[in-house]
């Protein structure tokens, strides 16, 4: 089902631009929460030692692998290619936050080579035109917004047998690369554009060149602690020249600045010895300039064109230079101004490619993307059908009508130069936020996917996925007793509910507060005794008793108030409804509190004291008990060391650290196993992680698991099915062996917590 046909999700949509939103920071903001970045060093150390983790071979779950559920026909966000210019049919791409995957067929079926690198984000991809089997990669994705804003990343690769092996070549605190450029004239010549940190200033950006195939760099273009490359090109018949975009940016945790006046073209004639501002037509030396694109033909490198957005992200101009960069006009771009093709999200795009053949063609990438085949002087958007939201392409200098593009809906091929195009599958990509089973027909998937909609597969085929509501998809329940009833929600909290299995939708938010502070990823519900029964979370809690026909507040502000600044901050983030007594509630905020209501939402007491001040990404209630409870958080640590998971028995009036041998890095889900509570598994940024003594101790649960953020976990207690939603390489699933068979091969390993009732009765009779 595509976007046009989801009447709800439009009027979203159109929503959205009348308040002014823009693509939210949410995957960095509750990682940065509360000092606005991430400890890199902590963060560096918590991935080694979760890739040594993996390593180990686990007693109790190394016979349990995860299998690839897909979709692999939705895709996800791609930043670059690379092609061998023996055979385009060999291809290389990178995703946002899932890796380098490879094509040997012309993009029929793709193959993921980067899954147990430190880091899935990437930033940008060049091939040795001499050597097609040494490739280098950026790491870190350098756009710079979006929910999926993804992790800095850990330097530049390389392999050199095509993606067999890998080798980290250095540049490890550059966090975001924007492109890497290779001599062709000398592949051991390799130059990297690094944008640097986003949410912080850092010295290591600018531009960096080695002469020994990255053995050892040199930064040899830097303007300032803020101001980092985004865009390199180099001139092929002359590779002394290079182009450089400098980029001034910054972000607070309650503000950006995409622009200012540090941001500008910059040109090298000797190799990138010494650089040069230009500026002879160009819009320079302004706070108002923001992110630049660049581009060149090799059919004519001394024609040039850079394409520019202002420091709020709207459209700036495209201006060409026919001299080298000598000087320069802006071309006719009326149509790119006029047609919205920024709209506000220039930071967010910012890339122009020309034809190789011919100097005279351009494509520009945006939210839509354009084709001019008069230097300029006329444009027409092209690529209708396509996911919106364009970053990267490539063209066959030997058949110029050949192409493929990326954007956030994955990889596009044309062989008529854009007047039609083709989707590649097979790209196990997709972002996911939430993830769903259906109760009654367990091979029914769902899932929210950033930028891609809510997803899901009716019969379980990995390339058998439709999106049914659109937006970024966030939480997404199934009526347990009626699969064709269905709620679905886009981002800042947009609810849709279905009673025709998602094939129409009807808006369900009657009764919220349209002004409610809500998070990007909005919680939202279901009581597990009574499914008419739902709780959805603003700053406040809302209930409906009737299937979301109308809500009403049961609390007042369970945050720390208001925020200032211009993101929304101060929310509910998770909340949950006891099993054994659906009078209790529990809630946890981006703010650090938590808070619990015993009779329904009349009281509601705070009993966060005691947990760091860290976004609260779960609260889970046991099964039996609704005094027993756990809560997960994100955040790194800045000086002592931080847990991420805590318990209590007493209703938080007491909390303990479990977190014991776990990585530091965020927790995202935690899921207890009905069958023996003291059986946990949680959703961490390095992957899942299993306990079978109540948290006294962790298991790596990975094989099968690429390197990957795991978001959301879901668990079917019929089949035993556990599902796990992650950050880039789209979901897995595993079935989990009966505890029974566990226990009787582990004995050792699951010793009796008294904490837990049906350990000792299951010790006492045998199990």
């Amino acid at each position: 089902m595509n976007k046009k046909d989801l009447p709800v999700e439009d009027e979203q949509e159109e929503q959205k631009e009348e308040k002014g939103f823009k693509p939210s920071d949410w995957f960095f903001a509750q990682r940065a929460y509360p000092y606005g970045e991430v400890n890199l060093e902590a963060y560096r150390e918590a991935v080694y030692e979760a890739m040594q983790t993996r390593r180990k071979r686990s007693a109790t779950f190394d016979d349990v692998v995860w299998i690839p559920a897909g979709p692999t026909n939705i895709g996800g966000r791609i930043t670059d290619f690379a092609v061998d210019p023996r055979d385009r049919n060999v291809i290389y791409a990178g995703a946002a936050s899932g890796g380098v995957i490879k094509s040997t067929d012309g993009g029929g079926s793709w193959t993921a080579l980067f899954d147990d690198q430190p880091t899935l984000s990437i930033g940008a991809l060049a091939i040795d035109p001499v050597n097609p089997d040494i490739l280098y990669v950026g790491t870190g994705e350098a756009n710079a917004g979006g929910g999926s804003v993804t992790y800095g990343g850990f330097g530049v690769s390389k392999t050199t047998d095509g993606g067999s092996t890998w080798a980290s070549v250095g540049l490890e605190d550059t966090r975001y690369i924007g492109r890497v450029v290779v001599d062709p004239s000398d592949p051991d010549r390799v130059f990297v554009a690094a944008v640097g940190t986003l949410f912080s200033t850092n010295s290591d950006r600018g531009v960096y060149r080695t002469t020994d195939g990255g053995s050892t760099w040199e930064q040899v273009l830097a303007v300032s602690d803020s101001t980092g490359a985004i865009d390199l090109i180099q001139n092929p018949n002359d590779t002394d020249v290079l182009y450089a975009a400098m980029w001034e940016r910054i972000r607070r945790p309650g503000s950006r600045s995409y622009g200012g006046s540090t941001s500008g073209v910059y040109r090298t004639t000797d190799g990138g010895d010494s650089w040069s501002l230009l500026t002879n037509g160009l819009p320079n030396s302004s706070p108002d300039v923001g992110r630049i694109g660049l581009a060149l033909s090799e059919a004519d490198p001394t024609i040039v064109y850079a394409i520019f957005a202002d420091d709020a992200g709207y459209f700036l101009g495209v201006y060409r230079s026919s001299n080298a960069g000598g000087s320069w006009s802006r071309v006719n771009d009326g149509t790119l101004q006029s047609g919205n093709f920024y709209y506000s999200y220039g930071w967010w795009f910012g890339f122009i490619e020309a034809d190789p053949t011919d100097p005279d063609i351009l494509y520009a990438h945006g939210v839509g993307m354009y084709k001019t085949t008069n230097g300029g002087d006329s444009w027409n958007q092209i690529a209708h059908s396509n996911h919106v939201d364009h970053h990267a392409q490539y063209i066959d200098p030997a058949d110029h009508n050949w192409t493929i593009e990326g954007n956030d809906g994955g990889i596009y091929f044309s062989t008529n130069g854009g007047s039609s195009w083709d989707k590649a599958d097979g790209l196990p990509i997709t972002q996911f936020y939430t993830n769903e089973i259906d109760y009654l027909n367990p091979v029914h998937l769902a899932g929210g996917t950033q930028d891609n909609g809510t997803n899901r597969t009716l019969d379980g085929a990995i390339d058998g996925w439709e999106e049914i509501y659109g937006g970024d998809g966030f939480y997404v329940i199934i009526d347990p007793t009626d699969s064709d009833i269905m709620y679905a929600e886009s981002q800042y909290g947009g609810l849709g509910k279905s009673t025709n299995g998602g094939y129409g939708w009807n808006s369900a938010l009657n009764g919220v507060n349209n002004s409610d502070r809500r998070n990007w990823s909005t919680p939202v519900v279901m009581d597990p005794s009574d499914h008419n029964t739902l709780y959805y979370g603003t700053y406040r809690l809302y209930r409906t008793t009737n299937g979301a026909q109308n809500w009403s507040a049961i609390s007042g502000d369970l945050t720390s108030g208001p925020s200032s600044g211009n993101l929304v901050f101060n929310t509910i983030t998770t909340m949950a409804v006891a099993p054994s007594n659906p009078q209790v509630i529990y809630t946890g905020s981006d703010d650090g509190n938590v808070h619990v209501t015993i009779d329904g939402g009349q009281e509601w007491y705070d009993i966060g004291a005691g947990l760091p001040d860290r976004w609260i990404t779960r609260v889970i209630v046991h099964p039996d008990d609704h005094l027993k409870a756990y809560v997960t958080i994100s955040g790194f640590r800045w000086d002592s060391p931080l847990p991420h998971v805590y318990a209590t028995s007493d209703g938080g009036a007491n909390w303990i650290d479990i977190s014991t041998n776990l990585p530091e890095v965020p927790i995202n889900d935690l899921v207890i196993d009905p069958q023996r509570t003291s059986f946990l598994y949680i959703a961490t940024d390095v992957g899942v992680y299993a306990s079978t003594n109540t948290g006294t101790s962790w298991e790596s649960f990975n094989k099968g698991l690429p390197m990957v953020p795991v978001t959301d976990l879901t668990f079917h207690p019929p089949t035993r099915t556990l599902s796990a939603a992650t950050y880039g390489r789209s979901m897995f699933t595993v079935e989990l062996p009966q505890t029974s068979v566990i226990i009787k091969k582990h004995k050792v390993l699951v010793p009796w917590d008294p904490r837990d009732e049906r350990d000792e009765a299951e010790i006492q009779d045998g199990r």
